[in-house]
């Protein structure tokens, strides 16, 4: 078995995609379903499937993000010009931070319109994508 992709609900289907394609997001391509929902597929350039999908309905009202969700993670190849073409274009990224020391990862923060947040991860040269379990020793 394998994670397919992520979904999540969002109240404004063009401030997200307006926020997701500023991240460096592309739409894949849009399932309308019954009452004029709608399910949008994402995926970042060097990605060959779908990792991101905004499911929109706007029936169902306000997003609540609520307590039981707590972030995506995304990597990046150049944190600090990634947190620069953030700013510019409004998304408004934390400054980068070190939180395992200076030799751990680099991260910065943001929030989509919705509430959800994002932790963009750049690693140590040389360290694979993502966790592996030689992470925890």
């Amino acid at each position: 078995m394998e994670t397919l992709h992520v979904a999540y609900r969002v109240a404004d289907l063009r401030a997200s995609l307006k926020f997701y394609e500023a991240l460096g997001y592309a739409a894949v391509g849009r399932v309308d379903i019954d009452g004029g929902a709608t399910l949008t597929m994402l995926k970042f350039t060097r990605e060959d499937v779908v990792s991101l999908e905004l499911v929109h309905r706007p029936a169902d009202g306000p997003v609540d993000v609520g307590t039981g969700f707590s972030h995506l993670v995304v990597q990046v190849d150049d944190l600090p010009a990634k947190i620069t073409a953030l700013a510019e274009a409004g998304l408004a990224p934390t400054r980068a931070e070190t939180p395992g020391g200076p030799d751990g990862p680099r991260t910065s923060w943001l929030t989509d319109p919705d509430g959800y947040r994002i932790e963009l991860v750049q690693w140590p040269p040389d360290h694979p994508s993502g966790l592996t379990a030689a992470d925890f020793g």
